[in-house]
């Protein structure tokens, strides 16, 4: 089993939570880092590398409060690309309440993570087997994002889209959301080039119409 492991998360519950399931394992406690900022995590990543003795495990929130504290890594996202910039090989348990499988699916491909667990009522269960699948060197996906890296959701979806959807599925007109998107710089934003995405995904999605887009795209955890 993995004899030390760093957890990164900002809630006191949540920690105690993974330090249970660590306990439960047989990971000896003196083994077992915390850190509340990403940047700390790096951190204390390439110490253990100097001093050749590296993590073996790394245990990650996506989501982290901003407090008073500057960082240059604001969230596990950031943490993980560093990580893997770094050329480091440190396998990587997602563990955050964050359910969309175009996330889960993007850091699959993008930072080959080793699993991702959902925070909530099987966490600790499912947490015991992520941790026991990656010793075994296999993946590993809660119940709730399991589909992620199915064939069939193999879409190539991107921020603008999804951003797209969201702003449909608040009730907004084509106009208005391009009115939102040149208040906030997203592009592109004129009308006529967010009709022809929209139709673009509804072939892509076979939807009917903006509405059944929006059904499909939340069944499938993209928003």
């Amino acid at each position: 089993m993995f004899k030390k492991v760093l957890i990164v998360d900002d809630h006191i519950t949540a920690n105690s939570g993974v330090l249970q399931v660590l306990e439960h394992l047989k990971i000896e406690k003196e083994n077992v880092i915390k850190s509340q900022y990403c940047d700390d995590a790096l951190l204390k990543i390439k110490r253990a590398v100097l001093d050749k003795d590296p993590y073996d495990l790394l245990i990650t929130d996506l989501h982290f409060k901003e407090d008073h504290r500057q960082v240059q890594l604001s969230s596990g996202d950031d943490l993980i690309k560093a990580i893997r910039d770094n050329n480091f090989a440190l396998p990587i348990i997602v563990f955050s309440g964050i359910s969309l499988l175009q996330k889960v699916r993007f850091l699959f491909k993008e930072f080959n993570i080793n699993a991702y667990v959902c925070k909530g009522r099987y966490a600790s269960r499912e947490l015991t087997q992520a941790i026991e699948a990656v010793y075994r060197k296999e993946q590993f996906l809660s119940l709730e994002v399991q589909n992620a890296l199915s064939p069939k959701n193999d879409l190539e979806i991107t921020d603008f889209d999804i951003e797209l959807a969201k702003q449909l599925s608040f009730g907004k007109l084509q106009n208005q959301i391009s009115d939102y998107f040149k208040d906030n710089n997203i592009t592109p934003s004129s009308v006529s080039s967010i009709e022809k995405r929209l139709n673009k995904l509804r072939i892509q999605f076979k939807a009917d119409n903006a509405t059944h887009l929006v059904a499909k795209m939340k069944d499938l955890g993209l928003i």
